[in-house]
């Protein structure tokens, strides 16, 4: 991935331009600038981890930070405080959206270019990982006439690709769509958007409410951060519209317990909420260089556990030319919840988180992240070590588990020295 410029030469544009258009082109999702006493750092991330990718020498630091600076429309003479920028490119056919932060630090000015790619939005909802199952869920949920669906997960888990996928399903003559985001990350011909701005005042809570005077069918809103926002869109998806958001949570269950922290009354919860998608992203094996290999007995146990199969080989890394360290791009793990009658009256009634934990994972119904993510380990798209990075499996399970996954992690040790137990994170 290392590479190498000609700095004596190379006009410090072209420099630039040639930075950019290769990590994008190695399927980067972002640009890290990093100052050093002597040297400039370049990293470049891809499939969520971050790879070494060009050291710029101190004579060149500086006016290549100011290029950057230029082309994001920032103000090249401020560098004691963050900026923010866009820059809009062409590279190889693909209109990407470049977004640009600087911070200073003690050696300079940190910038980071992030690479919006959303080819995969346009490429519908079939090609974002989810299972037959969860894929029929979903949507189920968007032929809902009212209602609030939420899409959750931790930041850079794919969740704008998610919504944005569901927006284009929407988006017909017949249905007025109207979004609220901070920043509009992808322009979607026939649909309203606002770009919110705090600064004058139109935050999320005050678009919304001047929103439902726009006779919408349809409203997303790029994240639920605060009470007040999460009030507001849940009395406007019990007044007859679809609404669609994100919200940093885990799972589910904890996003239930998130809006009822967030001082959402239980009985308009109960009435709105109609489904939850919480999703992960993982690194996936390279298809040309993975291999197979004898599954450990903590492995064997969990598939056990979790799905009541009995496995004796999965896939793992290899690493070859066309890939890095084995993998090759990301997938994503889902859990589709649909919010049935037995879950609005559980809201309601104020029922224990362990009732409902039961009635929100009962058998069969819905497809843990876990669970899920086993699926994807047996079918090869990715390896059980990339599960256990992204997945609590503790909380997973559930607290009874614990003591049982324990004892097996010692057992194997003791049954075979030469295997090292896996970490449970």
């Amino acid at each position: 991935m290392f590479k190498e410029f000609d700095y004596e030469k190379l006009p410090v544009v072209d420099i630039v331009n040639e930075m950019i258009t290769d990590a994008a082109s190695k399927n980067a999702s972002d640009i890290h600038f990093d100052p050093t006493p002597t040297v400039l750092k370049v990293r470049i991330r891809v499939d969520g981890e971050l790879i070494d990718y060009a050291i710029v020498p101190e004579s060149i630091k500086n006016p290549l930070i100011t290029r950057i600076k230029i082309i994001s429309g920032m103000n090249i003479t401020e560098s004691r405080l963050p900026q923010d920028g866009a820059i809009k490119n062409l590279i190889k056919n693909d209109d990407l959206d470049l977004r640009v932060s600087t911070l200073p630090i003690v050696y300079g000015e940190k910038v980071v270019i992030r690479i919006l790619d959303y080819t995969m939005s346009t490429n519908g909802l079939e090609n974002l990982g989810f299972s037959n199952k969860n894929l029929e869920k979903v949507k189920k949920l968007i032929q809902e006439p009212n209602g609030i669906i939420l899409i959750t997960g931790a930041t850079g888990t794919g969740k704008s690709t998610t919504v944005y996928s569901m927006l284009q399903i929407l988006n017909t003559t017949e249905r007025n769509i109207i979004t609220v985001e901070d920043p509009v990350e992808m322009k979607l011909s026939g649909i309203n958007q606002v770009q919110t701005m705090s600064e004058i005042g139109l935050t999320f809570a005050n678009a919304l409410r001047s929103i439902l005077r726009q006779d919408p069918d349809v409203i997303m809103i790029g994240e639920i951060r605060d009470d007040e926002t999460a009030r507001i869109a849940v009395r406007a998806s019990i007044t007859g519209h679809l609404v669609l958001s994100t919200i940093h949570t885990n799972n589910s269950l904890n996003t239930i317990e998130r809006l009822l922290d967030m001082e959402v009354e239980r009985y308009l919860l109960g009435s709105a909420l109609t489904g939850v998608i919480s999703q992960r992203l993982v690194k996936k094996l390279c298809p040309k260089c993975r291999t197979s290999r004898p599954a450990t007995f903590y492995e064997k146990n969990v598939f056990k556990q979790v799905l009541g199969m009995d496995i004796n080989n999965i896939y793992t890394p290899v690493g070859c030319n066309e890939c890095y360290k084995g993998y090759k791009g990301r997938v994503a793990i889902h859990e589709v919840l649909l919010i049935d009658q037995n879950i609005r009256d559980a809201i309601t009634n104020n029922t224990r988180k362990e009732d409902l934990r039961k009635l929100v994972y009962v058998k069969d119904a819905t497809t843990t992240l876990l669970e899920d993510g086993l699926i994807k380990v047996m079918e090869g798209a990715t390896s059980f070590e990339e599960i256990l990075k992204v997945i609590d499996i503790d909380d997973d399970l559930g607290a009874d588990e614990i003591d049982i996954k324990n004892a097996l992690i010692g057992k194997e040790s003791q049954q075979n020295q030469n295997i090292e137990p896996i970490e449970v994170l």
